[in-house]
């Protein structure tokens, strides 16, 4: 059985406790790997590491660590397969999204951040004659990174690359559930040459390593994905020791379809935003809205485009729905769709804990489920689900669709669906989201802000955005005048 290893100052260590963790194979129920159950003292290893290695490579300049990016992303691409099959194994998710999605990003996360390095700058500003002012961005130290189950690598990377671009050492914990790409990164950092206390990644639980990881004065920002719950914890723990926070929390997001939009299109987009990594995506659209004059329509035609869908074994490049991450994630989405049901809701399709064959028996499988018939205010259109569940809910007009889609405590995105760009504009800017898609989801440019309103998120993550949070700014203001 395969021991995963932290990886601290540059060395594969265990946990300084000896103690693993079961690591679970979601689509066969078994345990596959063993997993560190890190506690403080790692940390505070890694973090004395980080602090070490800080000066050298703060003072590297920019190109030595663009150079450093981009040899860590060439190894992702080249061993592309390798972490694909990896992902899958750990997350549950179809092996096609892995290779076609995850691990293409999460190359990417690396080579973008050292492309927009080399023009990350201090700016200059002329205020008269005898004035300018200057900004400058400096590394702030260690920082502390940790990221979700939902999309392992893609997320660790998209917190690593920034904040080494900027100069900072990290302390990155990756999920317990699905650590086995972490792993397999440090053994490509490791590979490259990385210096030393660079990138330390401990693994275990959030109740064992993440009080250290947030209140550790040495630690200056912690950018953290995840739930709104454990958000608002280390919002509280990190305000005690004032420090940088950078929170990408929940989501319940609204997919609005008005009568005039294109659709098949909508159709197709809306089956892959209800169910794509089977709904376990934080952007996932699990509110639909549908104008009541093609309510009908678009019910009956997204029924049968959903059971379509083929759930499997998610080594099988046919599958489209994999497993979910874990046998308690799939116990807390049934209890939602069970909850549905006593409400009196409709189930239009699948909400069958699915028993499969042979080695997949054991598997934590759950059918795409559209449900109908409840009032938008009901529990669960307000709570994240984040799993392949989703409701639908007509209405006739802008004013009582946007009423509804900005009812929940989540702000973080929302899909609008019309061919009048006039209309699609005026909705779009009265969504409480900070990302509105109209006529499309989940297209990303890199370049732009990412993050959430309300209660899913504090901060923006991507572009110079990132590498603004991981950096400290000071402007500089000087006078050309003659002293007197």
């Amino acid at each position: 059985m395969k021991k995963i290893l932290n990886f601290i100052d540059g060395k594969f260590c265990e946990p300084k406790s000896q103690k693993y963790l079961d690591n679970y194979n979601p689509s066969r129920g078994e345990v596959y790997s063993l997993v560190p159950n890190s506690d403080s003292q790692d940390v505070l290893s890694a973090i004395d590491a980080a602090t070490k290695a800080f000066p050298a490579w703060s003072s590297s300049g920019p190109e030595v660590r663009a150079g450093y990016l981009r040899k860590i992303a060439n190894k992702i691409n080249e061993q592309l397969n390798e972490l694909a099959l990896a992902e899958s194994i750990d997350n549950g998710k179809p092996i096609t999204v892995s290779k076609t999605v995850d691990i293409p990003r999460s190359a990417r996360n690396f080579e973008f951040f050292a492309d927009i390095l080399s023009q990350f700058r201090g700016e200059t500003f002329r205020s008269d004659a005898s004035h300018f002012n200057t900004v400058e961005f400096s590394p702030l130290g260690v920082v502390s990174c940790i990221s979700p189950w939902n999309l392992p690598l893609y997320l660790f990377t998209w917190k690593i690359a920034p904040a080494l671009a900027a100069g900072n050492t990290v302390v990155a914990k990756p999920s317990e559930l699905t650590p086995m790409t972490a792993f397999l990164l440090s053994e490509i950092c490791a590979s490259v040459g990385l210096p030393a206390g660079v990138l330390n990644i401990v693994h275990g639980l959030g109740t064992s390593v993440g009080e250290v990881m947030t209140t550790d004065p040495r630690v200056k920002a912690i950018s953290f994905t995840g739930s709104t719950a454990t958000g608002r914890t280390i919002a509280q723990k990190a305000a005690l020791g004032f420090k940088k926070i950078s929170l990408e929390m929940g989501g319940k997001n609204a997919n609005i379809i008005f009568a005039d939009a294109n659709f098949e299109k909508a159709l197709s987009t809306t089956v892959r935003s209800s169910f794509s990594n089977q709904g376990q995506i934080c952007l996932c659209g699990s509110r639909i809205f549908i104008q009541k004059s093609i309510y009908e329509k678009f019910k009956l035609a997204l029924v049968e485009k959903t059971l379509q869908l083929k759930l499997g074994d998610p080594m099988d490049e046919s599958i489209e729905q994999g497993a979910l991450v874990s046998a308690a994630h799939r116990d807390k989405v049934q209890s939602f769709i069970k909850l549905a049901e006593n409400s009196g809701a409709q189930r239009l399709t699948g909400g069958q804990e699915m028993t499969l064959s042979d080695n997949l028996k054991n598997g934590y499988f759950v059918s795409p489920t559209l449900l109908e018939g409840l009032s938008y205010e009901h529990e669960v259109n307000q709570e994240e689900i984040f799993g392949p569940v989703a409701t639908l809910i007509p209405f006739e007009t802008e004013e009582e669709v946007l009423r509804m889609a900005n009812s929940t405590r989540y702000g973080l995105a929302a899909s609008v669906w019309t061919q009048d760009l006039t209309k699609a504009n005026r909705v779009a800017q009265k969504i409480e989201a900070g990302v509105v898609w109209v006529n499309t989801w989940m297209y990303r440019d890199l370049r732009t802000p990412f993050g959430g309103m309300k209660e899913s998120g504090v901060g923006r993550e991507g572009g110079v955005d990132a590498l603004k949070f991981f950096s400290e700014v000071k402007n500089i203001c000087v006078s050309t005048e003659e002293s007197l």
